[in-house]
């Protein structure tokens, strides 16, 4: 079967930078429903459609098409009084940004009595390198397509 809207592709991926650093791996496949549902990257969809089972690809994202640009406004610094006990460098907690918007900071530094919070995608800022292998596609369920996400063994469990 071809990858088209309304399907439901399952891929693995390994994910590096520009300099080929592997940053992340699936560590098992992952599901996606295919055609414009915000699910993955636009030009990962464009890249793999109209693809079948055991494709294989290489997609490069610049900063705009992946995570954004570092917003630098989205690193904080707050006072480690107002962080519950055990706050460590590189834990996650969800809080709001300056825009109302929720959002998830990383800790990046703590500096005697203060925190440094980033709020910004940990690859935001980065062109990353997206080695894709579909390993299958299937029609979605109607169920899949009202909701707009793949469910079922790799994809969204309700």
């Amino acid at each position: 079967m071809q990858i088209t809207k309304d399907t439901v592709v399952t891929i693995t991926y390994q994910v590096s930078d520009a300099q080929g650093k592997l940053l992340e791996t699936s560590p098992e496949p992952m599901a996606y429903l295919h055609g414009g549902y915000g699910n993955t990257f636009e030009k990962i969809e464009a890249a793999l459609e109209g693809q079948q089972a055991g494709f294989a690809t290489t997609v490069v994202l610049e900063p705009a098409d992946a995570f954004g640009e570092r917003d630098e406004s989205l690193v904080q610094t707050i006072s480690k009084a107002d962080f519950p006990p055990g706050v460590k460098v590189g834990g996650t907690l969800r809080g709001v940004a300056d825009d109302g918007g929720e959002r998830i900071f990383t800790v990046v530094k703590i500096k005697g009595p203060q925190v440094i919070l980033d709020g910004n995608h940990p690859h935001a800022g980065k062109t990353l390198r997206f080695s894709l292998k579909v390993v299958d596609v299937q029609a979605a369920s109607a169920e899949e397509v009202a909701h707009g996400h793949a469910h079922g063994a790799h994809g969204h469990h309700h």
